[in-house]
């Protein structure tokens, strides 16, 4: 197979219905595309297939030659950078990260990492938006236009977010120091009664030994989002993912879906893995170290056997302007989690103010008019 003949397998459009020839829709939560027009479902054929990792260097090196690629259409937003797949009959369309009016004029075909597997939308549409309303309905002092606009869902899409999953052996080299602590018995004076008393008092003190060694950790699909279109706090929030139910990559699960071209490329999503990974590696050098409290002087780590896959994963995406400030918020697609940005309405907060102050004042009035 050339890759020509990949490139042109993987293509994402639209698919026909078997029974009248409509356009075909994605089903969440189940594993059929559905017709607009007459009803019917087409079920999406399962793959039983084991994932393979890419080997990471191997692929850094011979990624033009690589039969792991294929190529998709897409448009960028001027105003945040996301880059999107569009549906082919779409004439008109809004980023669905800041509701930016796109350029449709300027959809263009890249070259990409092949997606090797992803997850399934499990929720549709209506029950996300049922969970981001409760979401909004708890929030204290949002202002009466946020209310107003989660029922206004022109703007909440739903999109298949790029991700990044790694594995590693890790080895990694450490000096450090270990702190044992000991105890002396210290003399003080203090005052009791007016009166000067001597007392002892024992006092925790720190001896410090060098220490050095090496710790080796496996990881195991660390998980990076390749997108920064999204806050990273409230992405890594919507976690955790059912990666055990991931499914091969199937471009039928994509259909009525936007997916987004990965703006974190291979090299520099494993330069966030290593962040990840960091904080535990730290964890076992220090139990190694061992002693009562530790000091970590220097590092170095050797990665070796570093593989990858490119996964999709759903996500509802609802961007909210608010005093010409975007706030974003997302929904798992999976579990439903809820995460996001919200603004505040100081003259709610000015009005709960002015009542406590007014509630205080009138305590004090009839404690005083009843003395």
């Amino acid at each position: 197979m050339t890759n020509e003949t990949l490139e042109n397998e993987w293509e994402v459009g639209t698919f026909a219905c078997t029974s009248c020839g409509g356009d075909l829709k994605y089903r969440p939560g189940t594993i059929s595309l559905t017709c607009e027009h007459c009803g019917a479902e087409n079920e999406i054929p399962q793959i039983d297939t084991d994932f393979e990792e890419l080997d990471f260097h191997e692929y850094l090196a011979n990624k033009s030659k690589s039969e792991d690629t294929f190529k998709e259409n897409f448009v960028k937003c001027h105003n945040c950078g996301a880059t999107s797949t569009l549906d082919p009959h779409v004439t008109s369309f809004n980023c669905p990260y800041c509701s930016t009016a796109l350029v449709i004029e300027e959809l263009h075909e890249e070259l990409l990492i092949k997606p090797k597997a992803l997850l399934p939308f499990h929720l549709d549409k209506e029950a996300a938006k049922s969970r981001f309303k409760k979401w909004v309905e708890k929030l204290w002092f949002a202002p009466n236009d946020l209310k107003k606009a989660s029922l206004n869902f022109d703007h909440f899409k739903g999109i298949y977010i790029p991700y990044w999953t790694y594995d590693t052996d890790t080895y990694t080299k450490y000096t450090g120091q270990r702190g044992i602590h000991y105890y002396v018995t210290e003399t003080y004076t203090t005052s009791e009664n007016g009166k000067s008393v001597t007392k002892t008092r024992q006092v925790q003190k720190t001896r410090w030994y060098p220490a050095f060694g090496d710790v080796s950790k496996f990881f195991d699909d660390v998980l990076v989002t390749a997108t920064t279109s999204l806050p990273e706090k409230y992405i890594y929030k919507l976690e955790p993912w059912d990666l055990e139910n991931l499914v091969p990559f199937e471009k039928s699960y994509l259909s009525g879906f936007v997916t987004e071209k990965y703006q974190i490329d291979l090299e520099a999503g494993f330069d966030i893995a290593k962040n990840i990974m960091d904080p535990k590696i730290r964890t076992l050098i220090r139990r190694d170290i061992g002693g009562d409290v530790q000091r970590i002087i220097s590092t170095k780590t050797r990665y070796n056997d570093i593989t990858f896959k490119h996964l999709l994963l759903p996500v509802y995406v609802s961007a909210y302007r608010y005093k010409n400030k975007l706030y974003q918020f997302l929904v798992n697609g999976r579990t439903g989690e809820v995460q996001g940005q919200r603004p505040y309405s100081w003259i709610k907060i000015t009005l709960v103010i002015l009542v406590v102050i007014a509630i205080i004042a009138a305590i004090v009035f009839f404690n005083r008019t009843s003395e």
